[in-house]
């Protein structure tokens, strides 16, 4: 069973989403929310596979639930709908949330039960329309299919790269040990490596590094 949080300002999104993806026996609706941050709130008590998040909210946008979730839940996979397929968003998008998929509203429903499975499965999905426009704004396809590292994880890679300790790490980049210790668990994890050659070969290969 996925298990889905869905986050929009719209209520009758909500309800929307939810009337459509309760008739799929494999998915339920654990938690919905008008914000952000009702959404994290709800979190720690409803633990979910994958969220699904409007992108323009106000009070907290998707992008800064993105990135709160991504670095408080990092199992959680989080696909992103919007009206529209800005580049510059998605890229934001992306590299600082390292999100799994992104939608239009207008998307069908199969679609987007075919995205939710895929992702649940740990894979990504971001039609084709999506990836020609963050290619205009260079975006590598490569990178960003291969491991949705957030900017972050790739600075830290660098410093790792360049052999530094954990807590040299925390002081270049004014962030706790702990934080650099998630992020190079998180970093192993997305690249499949295991150690840090294995990590810095497949960084050269994605061009990372240079």
């Amino acid at each position: 069973m996925i298990k889905i949080g869905i986050v929009d300002d719209h209520q009758i999104v909500i309800d929307g989403l939810t009337a459509l993806l309760n008739n799929q026996l494999d998915i339920k609706i654990v938690c919905t929310a008008t914000n952000g941050k009702t959404m994290l709130n709800q979190l720690s008590d409803n633990p979910i596979d994958v969220l699904l998040t409007d992108v323009m909210m106000p009070e907290m946008n998707g992008l800064e639930l993105a990135e709160l979730v991504s670095i408080l839940y990092p199992n959680i996979k989080i696909i992103a709908l919007s009206m529209n397929g800005e580049g510059v968003i998605i890229d934001q998008l992306i590299n600082k949330a390292s999100i799994s998929g992104y939608l239009l509203k207008q998307t069908s429903v199969n679609e987007l039960v075919t995205a939710i499975h895929k992702i649940a499965a740990g894979g990504q999905y971001f039609p084709d329309a999506i990836l020609d426009v963050l290619a205009n704004h260079s975006v590598s396809k490569n990178v960003l299919l291969a491991a949705h590292l957030t900017q972050r994880e790739i600075e830290v890679i660098s410093l790792m790269e360049k052999d530094f300790s954990n807590k040299q790490i925390a002081d270049s980049l004014n962030i706790a040990v702990r934080t650099v210790e998630t992020h190079r668990k998180n970093i192993f994890r997305k690249t499949g490596t295991n150690n840090l050659l294995s990590l810095v070969k497949w960084a050269y290969e994605h061009k990372l590094l240079n």
